[in-house]
């Protein structure tokens, strides 16, 4: 659960991208990618100059995994960035590595890989310096000394290097190999020829070896009999003397083919973790709820969203800290383009751990999260209120949303799916009046910096029955009004009424006047006149 979907290692430096999944920082590269390996998802760094590591799953990662194991999975990320050839890469992995753990020699002898595949010779002897001194009785820090010592052309050194460590491991083919070569190239032709005949002259040159024939069999016959032996899993992976073998006497021995070194790196490395796979406890078992707390609620995470700075918030209790500040409720770095963006994925990997480890008590939170939602759809109790204007059923009624509990009020709106708020105008010592108008939101306009432009429409009109608060906006139980339906005369004055009213509203709006263009630019056209203005209980258009 805990690897990278790109390389499939265990998670180093994870950096959680824009649409939700997480990768290893290396694995990202120097400049983030266009799109997510995995969902194809373009990808954005929103602000920040370069990808940040995600901090809670950095924890859980500190918390779930051994040190060994860590420093075991840093070497093969270290060596997988070798393999493809990224030294630079690679030496900053190491050098990081060798930072938080000095005495790891594995990561000083991949320093020294990464250093010698620079050309920086001389800081690789230092590194195996280092390791030789600190592991005396360890073969393979000799063997790439006298690696890095021959490519410096000090073949002497190197020849002592690699005959210290056939000293340390007598069957260790590719310090044996390495030698053969060397001795082979200074011999003199006439010695070398009648020493073994199985090496052709071959001009004035110098004797060339056989690849598969050694230049001096071993003392010990068991080396002779014994089968190619690969070489240690941290072997050199430059050009695959790692696995070098000697052959038998008068047995043709086959080359090595890059595929055949890549497969033997590959099982090599396999087996290097190979513990780190098979001991990991379960994550129930190292890890608590505090663990994947919201540092906003202390609650479970629900929804968990990662900025791009790194951290990692329920999306709700962000979304209310980015109502009154664009910046990191933590580290304060800015969020403008983050929340210009809207887009708030959550993290998969976090909602995959909670699932996999807290499986009871992510369900509590879900309903938890479901019986607010439910109490916040209720459009007769607490339903809430914006004190601002009068509106009207039927009317259109627009608004710039920029005050935080506003916000907050909108959205709640628009994530229960009611998309509706009763609207009322101030009232003295009330807070607001005891009428108002349900308004439904037809559409709403993000602003980059969190407002809002909000079209609505009037629906219904209803009585306050009783005030209240919720997260800083008023809130009220309200019962719904209807006409009461007249006949007779009462019915002929009100159809008069409403003609005299029609006919008064229509000269307003032809005026053209500053008043009457800025009524119809807010509240649009004038309705067309009804006939029957009794059909609708809560009545029709300018008729209020």
């Amino acid at each position: 659960m805990l690897r990278c979907p790109s390389c499939l290692l265990l998670l180093w430096k994870p950096v959680t991208v824009s649409c939700g999944h997480s990768f290893c920082k290396p694995c990202l590269g120097g400049a983030l990618p266009p799109r997510c390996p995995l969902c194809q998802e373009r990808l954005k760094l929103l602000g920040v100059g370069t990808a940040r590591c995600n901090v809670v799953l950095c924890g859980l990662l500190e918390k779930c995994v051994e040190r060994e194991i860590r420093l075991a999975w840093l070497v093969a990320h270290v060596r997988d960035r070798l393999t493809r050839g990224d030294a630079e890469e690679a030496l900053r992995m190491a050098q990081k590595g060798v930072e938080l753990a000095p005495d790891a020699s594995s990561l000083r002898l991949c320093r020294a890989e990464a250093f010698a595949a620079l050309g920086q010779h001389q800081r690789a002897l230092e590194d195996l310096d280092t390791v030789c001194k600190a592991e005396p009785g360890e073969h393979e820090g000799f063997f790439r000394k006298g690696k890095v010592l021959l490519k410096m052309g000090q073949r002497a050194e190197a020849l002592m290097a690699w005959e210290h460590c056939l000293t340390l491991s007598p069957h260790f083919h590719p310090a044996r190999r390495e030698m053969e070569k060397i001795l082979a190239e200074d011999a003199p032709q006439p010695c070398t020829a009648a020493a073994h005949p199985g090496v052709a002259h071959q001009g004035s040159t110098g004797p060339q070896v056989d690849e598969g024939s050694p230049v001096f069999p071993s003392s010990s016959p068991q080396v002779q009999d014994q089968e190619g032996e690969p070489a240690d899993g941290r072997g050199d992976t430059e050009h695959g003397h790692g696995t070098a073998t000697l052959s038998q006497p008068g047995r043709q021995q086959e080359p090595d083919t890059s595929a055949e070194r890549q497969d033997r790196w590959l099982v090599d490395n396999e087996e290097e973790t190979a513990a780190a796979k098979d001991t990991q406890p379960s994550l129930w078992e190292l890890l608590s709820i505090s663990d994947l707390e919201c540092s906003l609620c202390i609650r479970m995470f629900f929804e968990p969203v990662t900025t791009p700075c790194g951290h990692t918030f329920c999306k709700e209790c962000l979304e209310r800290c980015l109502d009154h500040r664009p910046n990191c409720p933590l580290c304060k770095q800015s969020l403008r383009e983050y929340l210009k963006d809207g887009n708030y994925s959550p993290t998969v990997l976090l909602q995959d751990i909670m699932l996999a480890t807290f499986p009871a008590q992510l369900a509590q939170r879900r309903d938890l999260h479901q019986a607010e939602m439910a109490e916040l759809s209720n459009l007769t109790n607490n339903i809430p209120i914006f004190v601002c204007t009068m509106s009207f059923p039927g009317i259109a009624c627009p608004l710039h949303v920029f005050e935080p509990r506003y916000r907050l009020m909108i959205r709640r709106c628009q994530e229960t799916g009611t998309r509706r708020f009763g609207m009322c105008i101030y009232e003295d010592g009330k807070s607001f009046a005891d009428y108002g108008c349900m308004l439904e939101i037809r559409q709403i306009e993000l602003l980059a910096d969190g407002r809002s432009l909000v079209d609505t429409i009037g629906q219904r009109r209803f009585r306050v029955l009783s005030r209240g608060h919720r997260d800083g906006y008023n809130t009220a139980d309200i019962e719904y009004l209807e006409d009461k339906k007249v006949a007779g005369e009462e019915l002929q004055e009100l159809q008069c009424l409403h003609e005299s009213t029609y006919c008064l509203a229509q000269r307003f709006c032809e005026h053209g006047d500053l008043a009457s263009r800025h009524v119809l630019m807010q509240h649009g056209p004038l309705p067309e006149k009804e006939e029957d203005i009794q059909v609708m209980p809560c009545g029709k258009g300018c008729s209020e």
